[in-house]
């Protein structure tokens, strides 16, 4: 019975290590050193620690030497606690020894090695589960921005390999790879106008409602050096604007009927996808700075009816690997022709793409969503409603027998229409009314948004930040309680840093900032989260620069790892968990804002 009691509590100290929470908690990570070597145990709390640190009463419960006493004659197989996996001096790597007194002298070499109090790039476990983040969350106090870059850009993705540096795309066809500097630093984008990362300009047709529209970067791009362009084009102007009208026989459409708009003939233009490659302009991919302009493949390509919602959005989702392509309902006043509703229609649809077998027709409709985009990659309602919807397999958004919780009657409908009762509706988790913004000029169309993830600002963590595309008001939405699929959203206050890199000007009359246009959210791989507008690059900064109260922003502002400043140190912060044994699974949300 002792035997067993003393292996229960081993048992029990063992697993509290390998996965510090019962349920992964959002900090889990930042016990582990993500910049230094790879280690499979976090930092243990011991009682060797300063007096001015941060964790000094979790450090005082001794957690390494507690660990030592319950297993110090315990043999455990295949123990966490090897000396190679440290680096210390100790019993050789292949050693069969199993107890601790067979590895280490004695229980200060032992927490020498691994036990330690909190520093800058870790937070050392007590052996309790992490308590960050528990009490229950509140709206954060206000938005604040600096302004870091003066470029107008419609979409910005992370570089693949962990480093601060991230590409942005305009709309009228050009990428760049810039460097982003450390939050209050007082440094600026480094980015130069004068030498993109790639060019497609000559590919692209660009106009208010068409452009570059998405930019993807394979996961292992610092391996294969692939990457991904959404884009339109004007077949009179460019022979390799090739595809097949969306307007078919098997749609029930004739684009014989439709007559031009604004000018152009149906099918006119294309929505594609295309594969360009990086590969051979520099000896490691990851110090790449330019891409081939000659497409290596294309993935997609549909003519559109109208010269309107046609979304263009692309990503990969976080772990399946696959590209996610989010497509409009394809213009006309309220979808004349139904194609949202229409199974056999690829308009108004989130088509899931595997880029290394292109899919069928039936693998691309796999994933239905309903909604209609506009030239943004955000969506467009008609009337009035914006909506915030969450992405599942086989989802049926409601558009456009319903534009957001309200019954929707189309102004003309050639194409026919589909019976309230013939679908199951999900309905939006989150949403505005165009008079809850601006009951004088109204709003656009909603601006999404990502789960802000960083600690930057602590009282933001965990919310889905969206805008205005007239940038009049900002909202962040919270799950009450988590994982219950209840959100509620608050519009928060916005305001610019006063000490903001670069000077942020004011709307005439009003203490907003002057943004112009919200085109997009951007996030890079420390999980700051960007704003893409017309007036300049704005990154989501520590509440005190604007005078916001943050409770929680001195207790977490050293504890947050930032990422590499150099391709070299990269590879360890491309996926910090990698290196680490942790027993618990993670699953994430593709949030996405729709009409």
């Amino acid at each position: 019975m002792f035997v067993m009691s003393v292996y229960a509590k081993i048992s029990t100290l063992l697993t509290s290590i390998s996965c510090p929470p019962q349920r992964c908690d959002p900090f889990s990570a930042e016990l582990f050193k993500v910049d230094s070597v790879p280690r499979q145990v976090p930092v243990l709390c011991n009682s060797t620690v300063s007096a001015n640190s941060l964790q000094t009463s979790q450090a005082k419960n001794d957690f390494c030497g507690q660990v030592w006493d319950t297993c110090v004659n315990a043999s455990v197989r295949n123990s966490p606690f090897a000396a190679s996996l440290q680096g210390q001096v100790g019993a050789p790597a292949n050693s069969t020894y199993t107890k601790l007194t067979d590895i280490w002298q004695s229980k200060a070499d032992f927490c020498n090695a691994f036990g330690g109090a909190s520093v800058d790039e870790s937070v050392c476990f007590t052996g309790e589960p992490v308590a960050i983040n528990t009490t229950t969350q509140s709206f954060p106090s206000g938005m604040c921005l600096e302004k870091i870059g003066n470029g107008s850009y419609l979409d910005m993705a992370a570089h693949p390999d962990g480093s601060n540096r991230a590409f942005f795309a305009n709309q009228q066809g050009k990428i760049w790879l810039a460097t982003i500097p450390k939050e209050g630093s007082g440094g600026t984008l480094e980015l130069d106008e004068s030498s993109p990362f790639l060019d497609l300009t000559d590919q692209v047709h660009f106009d208010t409602e068409f452009g570059l529209m998405g930019i993807a970067f394979h996961p292992n791009f610092a391996q294969n050096g692939r990457l991904f362009a959404s884009f339109n084009c004007d077949k009179a102007k460019w022979s390799g604007c090739t595809g097949r009208c969306s307007c078919n026989s098997d749609v029930n459409c004739d684009p014989s009927k439709l007559g031009t708009d604004n000018g152009a003939q149906p099918c006119q233009y294309q929505s594609v996808i295309a594969e360009y490659s990086a590969n051979g302009t520099a000896s490691q991919l990851s110090l790449a700075e330019s891409a081939k302009p000659l497409e290596v493949r294309r993935i997609f390509t549909m003519g559109l009816p109208f010269t309107a919602h046609h979304g263009g959005q692309i990503l990969f989702g976080p772990t399946d690997g696959y590209l996610y392509f989010m497509m409009g309902d394809g213009g006309g006043v309220g979808d004349p022709y139904n194609f949202s509703q229409n199974k056999k229609s690829l308009l108004g649809k989130v088509m899931r793409l595997d880029i290394d077998n292109i899919p069928s027709t039936k693998e691309i409709t796999d994933l239905l969503a309903f909604m209609n985009f506009q030239a943004q990659k955000r969506l467009l309602t008609l009337d009035g409603y914006e909506e915030v919807n969450i992405i599942t397999k086989d989802g049926n958004y409601g558009w456009r027998i319903y534009e957001g919780p309200n019954l929707y009657t189309p102004p003309q409908s050639p194409g026919g229409n589909t019976s309230q009762n013939s679908i199951k509706p999900t309905f939006p988790v989150m949403g505005y009314s165009h008079t809850d913004v601006n009951k004088n000029e109204r709003s656009a169309s909603i601006t999404g948004g990502y789960f802000y993830r960083s600690m930057t600002d602590p009282c933001m963590h965990g919310s889905y930040l969206y805008g205005d595309l007239y940038a009049g008001a900002m909202w962040a939405g919270t799950e009450t309680p988590p994982d219950s699929g209840n959100f509620t959203s608050n519009k928060i206050s916005f305001s610019c840093a006063h000490d903001s890199p670069i000077k942020c000007g004011i709307v005439p009359g009003s203490s907003l900032p002057a943004l112009g246009y919200i085109f997009s959210f951007g996030e890079d791989n420390s999980k700051d989260n960007f704003l893409l507008a017309s007036s300049g690059v704005y990154r989501i900064v520590r509440p005190s620069r604007c005078n916001y109260t943050c409770s929680k922003e001195n207790n977490t502002a050293v504890a947050t790892p930032g990422p590499a400043s150099s391709p070299s140190q990269a590879s360890l912060l491309s996926n910090p968990l990698k290196s680490l044994v942790l027993l618990c699974s993670f699953m994430g949300l593709l949030l996405l804002s729709l009409v």
